[in-house]
């Protein structure tokens, strides 16, 4: 088994080695850390924007993620593994966010924040919105970030034959709010 290192991770591409310090001194390889935080940060806000539905709280979620694994003493991992870590650790602080505040409060379809984004003007980003944020989340993580069964059970959690249940509870409900809002009455601008 591989010794524990400080945050480090393989990167396949553009640079090798990883984002431990290569001096072995216990700290942070800068550059490692740029093109792993490119590759991925777009990707991490637009999962908590989605799931929160509040910029603010994508925001400072989104910077305590990676505070929480440039901490953390991880063995050494690929691009993907480390990518998966860092969406555990995002989607372990939104859980404590809605377990600690009022999940209304983050969840809530009515917040002026998600009535003003413009891209909540796609009937699909509608219908998503409409769902609960457990099947958001593993809407999101399934068809957006990827990730398999396996890797969303250990996400969030849950066992691999739950997720698989849920999600296909969760595309159900989306097809449902899909139709529903295909019905109703749409303003056309002038």
């Amino acid at each position: 088994m591989p010794q524990p290192r400080t945050a480090s991770i393989e990167l396949s591409e553009r640079l090798s080695g990883s984002i431990a310090d290569s001096t072995g001194r216990p700290g942070v390889n800068q550059d490692a850390f740029r093109v792993f935080y490119s590759r991925t940060n777009r990707s991490l806000w637009g999962y908590l924007l989605r799931i929160s539905r509040r910029p603010d709280v994508a925001e400072d979620l989104l910077q305590e993620s990676y505070c929480r694994f440039l901490a953390a003493t991880l063995p050494e991992m690929d691009a993907a593994k480390s990518k998966s870590y860092l969406f555990k650790i995002a989607t372990n602080l939104l859980h404590d966010r809605w377990r600690h505040t009022d999940v209304q409060d983050i969840a809530d379809p009515t917040n002026q924040s998600s009535q003003e984004d413009p891209l909540m003007k796609t009937d699909v980003r509608r219908a998503f919105d409409r769902l609960k944020p457990r099947e958001r989340q593993l809407l999101w993580l399934a068809h957006v970030e990827g990730f398999d069964h396996k890797e969303i059970a250990g996400l969030i959690g849950l066992k691999v034959a739950s997720v698989r249940v849920l999600l296909f509870r969760a595309r159900r409900e989306l097809a449902a709010a899909l139709r529903q809002h295909s019905k109703e009455p749409r303003s056309v601008a002038l």
